[in-house]
């Protein structure tokens, strides 16, 4: 049986942290919380803005409001096309190629997943897009994994999912997956106590082809 591969989103297939980081400074000054970077990958990265939500403001009066908001300008401020990860397109090229099941699982809102894929022109790519807020229960519950893994109709031993953060990693290897921690925000160390299996920096990264080489049907 052929690979699935899983792909999170921001932060994986594209790094768009900057952009988030910056409308959520703006919106939050106001509010009185500072967000630099750190407070940011603490507190905010691989998120819901609904959980980051209630435990900030948990006052706010209108709270799917102020989430709606936030994203609307992260998408305005999307600029298009936008740079994906480097070697993504080979990758997906190669897989779509050989016939490879392939889908995106993120925390990201469906309008901003789409805003986000066809930036950086990947949209054509995939025909399953897991969104984790549409689901039970998003990351770091294995929902939206297991999801995708039936969608595609592979057993979860044989996909391998490719994540920037700690709740994404948690959400792939709960659901039985091979997990890849892509370092564009965190370091090695990091994604590995989140339970990474092995971590790449980029899809270019030579390490790659070793891991594709254990799965039978991967084009290294």
């Amino acid at each position: 049986m052929s690979p699935a591969l899983l792909f999170d989103l921001d932060g994986t297939m594209l790094e768009t942290d900057a952009i988030h980081r910056a409308v959520f400074t703006d919106m939050l000054a106001p509010r009185g919380i500072a967000v630099d970077e750190a407070f940011y990958m603490e507190h905010i990265h691989g998120r819901l803005n609904a959980d980051f939500f209630a435990e900030w403001l948990p006052d706010e009066a209108d709270p799917e409001a102020l989430s709606e908001a936030k994203e609307a300008e992260f998408r305005r401020r999307l600029p298009h096309p936008f740079p994906a990860m480097a070697g993504l397109h080979d990758l997906l090229d190669r897989a779509t190629a050989a016939g490879l099941p392939i889908a995106v699982v993120t925390n990201a809102m469906r309008p901003n997943a789409e805003a986000m894929l066809r930036a950086i022109d990947a949209r054509d790519h995939f025909e399953v897009i897991v969104i984790g807020e549409e689901c039970p229960r998003a990351k770091p519950h294995p929902d939206p994994y297991l999801q995708a893994i039936e969608a595609l109709g592979v057993a979860p031993e044989q996909t391998i999912a490719f994540e920037d953060s700690p709740s994404g990693i948690r959400a792939a290897r709960a659901a039985g997956a091979f997990a890849i921690g892509i370092r564009s925000s965190l370091s090695d160390a990091a994604l590995r106590a989140a339970g990474a299996h092995r971590t790449l920096s980029d899809f270019t990264d030579p390490a790659l082809a070793d891991i594709l080489r254990r799965f039978k049907g991967v084009p290294a």
